[in-house]
């Protein structure tokens, strides 16, 4: 038995799926998906692919070091396909390996069982491709299909990224590592690292070096350090009493502490998404109408939630706001209120994502005003905010558009839980 086959992996047949996503969800999944249309010439023979993906007519799947396998039977005739991946040499694995451990937290992460999506900042680094390019990728097929890809292994393509869902690991697999090897690799440079980083050029630890404390100007040093200590100042006085709540106050009750630390969480998160480039605004300072939202959306006592109500004037458009707030913060009140243009990128990127993500027949036509994005028909709506996520919405029997969901950064994920509820 060869070294692959002792590393081969054997997985079960896919049953068949109704409707729904065909690439992968996870990181991994998604960004073999993403490869895979990148470099096919043959949007056709991707669509096949994915439709006949989800029919649970392609058999179990074996992974093992540079090749994809599975069989099947279609027309009463078996078949057997295979995709094959070129496998890095010795050299290549060194050189990631040495780039990842550069990295703390990416090898960390790969020690303890994960593979982190920066593990790609390594790849890069030691110009090393884990994902496929162009034609990395070859497939080979028993069926009589004259294709360059044939609809089975576009198919196997597809479910392959489902695999990646699940175990992320495999991607190594197919470039020539199973998990224990790429671990004990990388545990083994790191170890070096650590030890050529800890000697010093004789081979023994470095001595601590002394400071230089500098003292002031025209003072001796044995004045200084041989005066008698001064007393400690006096502690200053306690504060005043708090003044006692009022009766007004203590029919509306107040905000828990908890709710206090929640709304200030909210506001720091709000600040940090600024400081990381992820919002083109800091955050303003809350008005009004944005604090009462704000106190309704972290579930006050229902004495204060009544007061907010009555003060409003509106209550369901309080509550709808609130609910906004609820699910996407400060921005998702802003979904919810205000309309905008994004930029045909950010368009033609969404238009991708739910192409690749659901067959044409299976979606209402899409009616695409400003960043409202409507199923005809459906009363179901994706709205795209200006911090780069998908907010679901859903119509209600008044004509109401309600927050349905959390957002999300992929359209067809938005797009899914919204299908699903």
């Amino acid at each position: 038995m060869s070294a692959n086959d002792r590393q081969a992996r054997g997985f079960p047949a896919f049953a068949a799926r109704r409707g729904g996503r065909v690439r992968g969800q996870s990181w991994w999944g998604k960004a073999w998906a993403d490869a895979l249309e990148d470099t096919s010439l043959d949007e056709d023979a991707l669509k096949r692919g994915r439709s006949y993906a989800r029919t649970g007519q392609l058999g179990p799947i074996t992974v093992s070091p540079g090749e994809l396998s599975t069989t099947g039977y279609e027309d009463g005739s078996p078949f057997r396909t295979v995709l094959t991946l070129h496998e890095l040499d010795d050299a290549a694995w060194e050189s990631l390996w040495e780039k990842t451990a550069a990295l703390p937290e990416v090898a960390d992460g790969l020690l303890a069982g994960e593979l982190p999506p920066d593990l790609m900042e390594a790849a890069e680094d030691a110009r090393v491709s884990l994902l496929p390019g162009y034609g990395d990728l070859e497939a080979d097929c028993d069926c009589d299909s004259f294709e360059y890809v044939c609809t089975h292994a576009a198919a196997l393509s597809y479910q392959a990224s489902w695999l990646l869902d699940e175990d992320p690991f495999l991607l190594l697999l197919l470039r020539g590592r199973s998990e224990q090897e790429a671990q004990e690799e990388l545990r083994s440079v790191v170890l070096m690292a650590a030890i050529a980083g800890g000697l010093g050029s004789g081979g023994t630890q470095p001595e601590p070096q002394p400071v230089a404390v500098p003292l002031p100007d025209g003072i001796p040093a044995a004045d200084l350090f041989g005066r008698t200590p001064a007393a400690l100042p006096a502690l200053p006085p306690l504060p005043a009493p708090p003044v006692a709540a009022s009766a007004s106050s203590a029919q509306i009750g107040t905000d828990p502490l908890d709710r206090l630390i929640h709304g200030a969480a909210l506001r720091g998160r709000e600040l940090l998404a600024y400081t990381h480039g992820l919002t083109p605004e800091p955050p303003t300072p809350l008005d009004l109408w944005r604090d009462c939202v704000r106190i309704a959306a972290t579930r006050p006592d229902s004495r204060v939630l009544a007061r907010l109500r009555e003060a409003s004037g509106n209550p369901q458009k309080l509550e709808r706001a609130a609910e906004a707030w609820r699910l996407g913060g400060s921005t998702g009140l802003d979904v919810l209120e205000e309309a905008w243009t994004p930029s045909r990128q950010d368009t033609a990127r969404a238009r991708h994502a739910l192409t690749a993500g659901w067959e044409q027949d299976e979606l209402s036509e899409l009616d695409v005003h400003d960043n409202h994005w409507t199923l005809t028909g459906r009363g179901l709506q994706l709205r795209y905010g200006r911090d780069g996520r998908w907010y679901p919405y859903r119509q209600t029997e008044d004509g109401r558009w309600w927050p349905a969901a959390a957002p999300h950064e992929d359209p067809a994920d938005a797009l899914a839980d919204l299908l699903d509820g």
